[in-house]
C-alpha cells in the first residue's frame, strides 16, 4: 500500500516508511528530522523539469510524460524505492499543491508499470 502525504503533515503509525521524494529538502525542516525515514532525492524530477513545471496544472500531462521518461532512465532510484515494497509506504512531498506534484506522478508511474 502506497500513500501520498505532504511532508509537513503530522506522521501517523499507519504511514509506515515515510520517504521524501523531492529533489530539494523542504523549507523549514531540519535535516535530522525524525519524521522522514528516507530521502530519495534521486527519484524526484530533475531540477530543470521541476523548475519548468512549477506546479502549473496546465503543464501536468506534459510534466508526467517527461518525468516518466526520467524515471525510465533512473532504474537505480526506483529500485531503492521498491526495496520497501510490501510494507506500508508513504511518499512525502513539500509542494502546496496536493493534486499536481511529483509524488502523485510517481505513484501513478509505479501503478502504470505494475511495480506496486
Amino acid at each position: 500500500m502506497v500513500k501520498i502525504k505532504r511532508v509537513y503533515d503530522l506522521p501517523q503509525k499507519k504511514d509506515g516508511i515515510r520517504i521524501l521524494v523531492d529533489r530539494l529538502w523542504p523549507r523549514g525542516l531540519q535535516k535530522n528530522n525524525d519524521q522522514i525515514d528516507l530521502w530519495l532525492k534521486e527519484v524526484g524530477p530533475s531540477n530543470e523539469l521541476r523548475k519548468w513545471f512549477n506546479h502549473d496544472p496546465q503543464k501536468w500531462a506534459e510534466f508526467k510524460q517527461k518525468y516518466f521518461k526520467e524515471l525510465e532512465g533512473n532504474k537505480h532510484a526506483i529500485k531503492q524505492l521498491l526495496n520497501h515494497k510490501g510494507q506500508p509506504l508513504t511518499l512525502l512531498y513539500a509542494a502546496k499543491n496536493e493534486m499536481f506534484n511529483n509524488a502523485v506522478a510517481l505513484k501513478e508511474y509505479l501503478i502504470l508499470k505494475n511495480l506496486i
